[in-house]
């Protein structure tokens, strides 16, 4: 027994060690299990809950996934109707254009036509209008330039005609010497022929002078003064502004004639006294006649006293240098054919001047009329502008309105006959083309919005 012992006592050791152990162990590992058993029911209970979460979240995907098979139905559906409106809308557009274009070209050809004849109307108005206006003004122009010629022709043929003119002036002055030497040496004496010589040869001074009877002198007019006294002056020579110059030529030339003729000395010094003397009294005769008091006369203050015979006037001056202030103390002139001529002549002159100043403020009349009537020609110029400009605004702006823009009336009007009404002829190519050229960008910016 003891051997027994002895020998199993290890091994009785080693269980009862084995079984302390074992228990021990087993009590650890009871609390770890316990641990355990409690975390296990935790995660069960948590993955439960997971589970569910899941068969949810699983249950939502799947309506999800059913919606999403149903919206990408109807999106296929979409895309093939989005598909069939573009290319409805581009056949439509394409018709459009052609419409458009069609319709445009003849609403221009039909505003063309318009613009056109209301175009030429207004020209053919203005026409009338401008030659009714111009040809007053052409005429008056075509005046104004012959007046003009005429005047500096005249000025021109005047001028180069001076030395002619000097010429004949002192040619004339010898044949007058000469014819007035042998005429007194024929008058002998007789007053009346030697009157009508005077006359004789102041008509010839005054033919010679360029002056017009009637209009710039008159002979043997008939006149009265205040106290009804008549006087019958030999000649009256006109002037610019309204004078007159009262010529007498009835000088005595009989003691002339006998100083011319005389044969003594003594004779000659004596009829030469007495032709002073007789110069002198006619100088005294005429002064108290008061011309420049007659009715009817604007005469200056003093009246010419014409002696007809160059030698006589000379001779008289000479032997006399007092004659002239003698004379002119009365109012009186003493003139020679000579001198008279060169007078007259100025005068003339005077009057050609006047008549270039008459025509130059006709001249001047004229031109201001003509740039009155230019004035409102200009006028009514600038107002047919502005009339055609405003008329070709409003061309433009209805061409505008008629084919350009969104819903322009030619793309409307084409939309019509597109729909099936029924047109004679369609609306010109180039005008519907406009239109639909216009109307064009503003549906593709439509349809890009939409998409």
């Amino acid at each position: 027994m003891t051997d027994w012992l002895t020998h199993y006592w290890p091994l009785g050791l080693a269980v009862l060690s084995g079984l302390a152990g074992w228990g021990l162990t087993r009590l650890t590992m009871g609390g770890r299990l316990q641990l355990q058993a409690q975390q296990g029911q935790h995660w069960q209970q948590a993955l439960e809950e997971r589970t569910a979460e899941l068969q949810d979240t699983r249950q939502r995907l799947e309506q999800q996934q059913q919606l999403v098979l149903k919206m990408n139905g109807r999106l296929k559906e979409y895309e093939t109707l989005l598909r069939q409106e573009r290319q409805w809308a581009a056949e439509r557009q394409a018709e459009f254009e052609a419409s458009e274009t069609r319709l445009q070209q003849q609403f221009e050809n039909l505003a063309q036509r318009i613009f056109e004849q209301k175009t030429h109307n207004l020209r053919e108005l203005n026409q009338h209008s401008l030659d009714a206006l111009l040809g007053p003004l052409r005429e008056q122009l075509e005046g104004f330039r012959r007046n003009m010629q005429e005047t500096y022709a005249d000025e021109s043929r005047q001028r180069h005609s001076l030395k002619f003119e000097i010429e004949r002036l002192a040619e004339l002055h010898r044949q007058m010497s000469a014819d007035t030497h042998a005429l007194t040496r024929a008058l002998k004496g007789d007053s009346k022929q030697q009157g009508n010589w005077g006359e004789v040869v102041l008509s010839r001074v005054l033919s010679e002078s360029g002056l017009r009877e009637g209009h710039e002198y008159s002979t043997q007019q008939s006149l009265s003064n205040a106290d009804g006294k008549r006087y019958q002056p030999d000649v009256i020579v006109h002037l610019p502004q309204d004078k007159d110059i009262i010529i007498d030529a009835k000088v005595s030339l009989t003691a002339y004639e006998r100083y011319f003729n005389g044969e003594s000395e003594a004779g000659r010094e004596q009829a030469l006294r007495e032709h002073v003397a007789s110069v002198r009294g006619h100088i005294r005769e005429l002064g108290r006649k008061d011309y420049h008091q007659l009715q009817g006369v604007r005469t200056l203050d003093y009246v010419l006293m014409f002696v007809a015979v160059e030698p006589a006037f000379l001779v008289a001056v000479e032997h006399d240098p007092g004659l002239v202030k003698y004379a002119l103390d009365h109012n009186i002139l003493l003139v020679s054919p000579t001198n008279l001529l060169v007078a007259l002549r100025t005068i003339e002159n005077l009057w050609r001047v006047e008549r270039q100043n008459q025509n130059a403020r006709r001249i001047a009349e004229s031109a201001g009329k003509l740039y009155e009537k230019l004035r409102l020609f200009t006028e009514d110029m600038e107002a047919v502008g502005t009339s055609l400009r405003r008329a070709d605004d409003s061309y433009q702006r209805a061409m505008k309105r008629l084919s350009q823009g969104r819903g322009n009336l030619v793309r409307q009007a084409e939309a019509f006959r597109e729909l099936g009404v029924e047109v004679v002829k369609p609306l010109p190519e180039h005008l519907r083309e406009r239109a639909l050229e216009q109307d064009a960008p503003v549906r593709l910016n439509d349809a890009r919005t939409a998409e």
